[in-house]
């Protein structure tokens, strides 16, 4: 006799498996496809407790539950405890040996399951399995997307800034462009910038905070990392003023040894946080506009420099037009001279400046008295050049209005004396010549002595006589005399012409 087969549960599981692997399959949102499955299996065996546990970095914690209230989502299934708290039924999902998750269930009304509605339960775990898989796939591949996108919208947001950083030349404007883009990216409306560089002024950038002078934490910032959170800053007065001024995020600015600067972003709105990759994007930006900060300092200082030049190169034309543009042309004597300035413009100086008017001429020659004048100034530079102008309009003024040479001299010394800082003085020899007769009279105010070679090889120094001129007021000069002979050769120099160096930086000396 054979007993009949009931058919018609089987194919009331078989279709209610294929209506449930079309709803797990129908989402990609795994909290869904959990919720579904958990309902389907607890209405299918009317049981009024269950729950599930998801593999979760090598660990199966809760997502769900349904009944067991010592449980919560979120932590690590343990099947003793979930025993022990009226779990009948623990079943893999997926496979046995390396499963997805797990599905607990409490005890059914009728006291058990059956071993073909735990087989049917089992394929639908199976099924579930791929549903958790393609859910899980779903969610990474949308977490890169977004991921990717934030990445592209950092790259835009680079992009865009060093275009602007790299089409100014203005601190001001560097400056501006950051904030903007970093105000922009994470909606602050609290931010603070400064930088610095010596000699340039302070660039500062502020909106709902003060910064203070950058010198009183230069120091602090050169020991930071690149970005840092105000909070995990150590505690100090730095701290402490950052976050009275509601700082939460810090990145220093180091472009050089002598530059150096701070950018301060307050909170975000709606309480969220900045990131590791937001620290990672700022500092980035940063150091950006550091370099950009660097380069408009350097373009300011080079057009600085070529100004400077400029204005050397004017004055050094001025200055060579001060200069006698021919030597007189004496008769029976050959006279020379040259000057080339340490730099650009200088302080030395000579001169040749006829006394009275000429009482006797045979052609192109002169025979009148001439005060040969050689001078150095103190200095170098545009500074030395000025004075040194001011010595030959001084002389000029004062040539042929006193009696002698003493009284010239000593008439310059109290003029520049009263016109010049005390710093600031001139060595001159002044020799007065006559031709006619080959009398030289002559005053050395502190300057080098004069070589005076005779025809005979003998050789003579014209020694200082008084002090420099506009040192010290109220002195007296004296003047010396002699003849000059024929054959005889007399040299005026400054202290450049003994200073020169040979190639193993020795100086040439007086002596030599």
């Amino acid at each position: 006799m054979t007993t009949p087969v009931d058919t018609s549960r089987d194919t009331s599981r078989l279709q209610s498996l294929l209506e449930s692997a079309q709803l797990l399959h129908a989402s990609l949102d795994l909290e869904d496809l959990l919720r579904h499955l958990l309902r389907s299996v607890m209405g299918r065996l009317l049981v009024g407790r269950g729950l599930i546990a998801v593999e979760d970095n090598k660990a199966m914690r809760l997502r769900l539950v349904r009944g067991f209230k010592t449980f919560n989502v979120g932590d690590v299934f343990d099947e003793q405890a979930a025993r022990a708290a009226g779990v009948h039924l623990i079943l893999p999902i997926g496979d046995t040996a390396h499963p997805v998750g797990l599905l607990g269930l409490g005890r059914p009304p009728s006291g058990s399951i059956d071993s073909a509605e735990e087989e049917s339960l089992r394929a639908l775990l199976g099924i579930a399995a791929s549903g958790i898989a393609n859910a899980r796939a779903h969610a990474e591949t949308q977490r890169v997307n977004l991921d990717l996108d934030q990445k592209v919208q950092e790259l835009r947001a680079v992009l865009d800034l060093v275009r602007g950083l790299t089409s100014t030349l203005e601190p001001d404007a560097v400056a501006s462009l950051l904030m903007l883009t970093l105000a922009g990216r994470w909606a602050v409306r609290k931010y603070a910038l400064a930088a610095r560089k010596e000699g340039h002024p302070v660039v500062l950038r502020q909106k709902g905070m003060v910064l203070p002078d950058p010198d009183d934490y230069k120091q602090i910032l050169a020991d930071l990392p690149e970005a840092l959170l105000v909070e995990e800053l150590l505690d100090s007065d730095f701290k402490a003023w950052l976050r009275s001024q509601g700082g939460a995020l810090l990145f220093p600015i180091r472009s050089s040894e002598t530059a150096s600067g701070l950018v301060v972003l307050g909170a975000r709105p709606g309480g969220l946080g900045y990131t590791e990759a937001d620290l990672e994007f700022g500092a980035g930006l940063v150091a950006q506009a550091g370099v950009a900060f660097e380069n408009s300092w350097y373009v300011r200082e080079t057009l600085e420099r070529k100004k400077i030049e400029q204005e050397l190169e004017l004055a050094a034309s001025i200055q060579e037009k001060l200069f006698p543009e021919r030597l007189p042309s004496l008769v029976g004597y050959d006279l020379a001279a040259r000057n080339v300035p340490a730099r650009q413009c200088g302080g030395d100086y000579y001169d040749a400046l006829p006394i009275g008017d000429a009482h006797h001429k045979s052609g192109a020659a002169d025979e009148r008295p001439f005060l040969f004048c050689v001078a150095d100034v103190s200095g170098k530079g545009l500074p030395a050049s000025l004075l040194m102008s001011n010595v030959q309009a001084t002389l000029r003024a004062l040539l042929g209005r006193l009696p002698s040479l003493a009284e010239l001299a000593a008439h310059a010394n109290e003029l520049l004396y009263a016109t010049t800082p005390a710093n600031k003085y001139v060595t001159a020899i002044l020799v007065q010549f006559d031709p006619q007769i080959g009398m030289v009279r002559y005053v050395n105010a502190g300057h080098n002595g004069g070589l005076l070679l005779r025809a005979g090889g003998e050789h003579e120094w014209l020694k200082p006589t008084g002090t420099p001129i506009g040192l010290i007021a109220n002195l007296p000069y004296e003047e010396a005399s002699f003849q000059l002979q024929p054959g005889d050769l007399l040299t005026l120099f400054s202290d450049g012409f003994p200073e020169a160096q040979d190639t193993g930086e020795n100086e040439f000396g007086e002596i030599r």
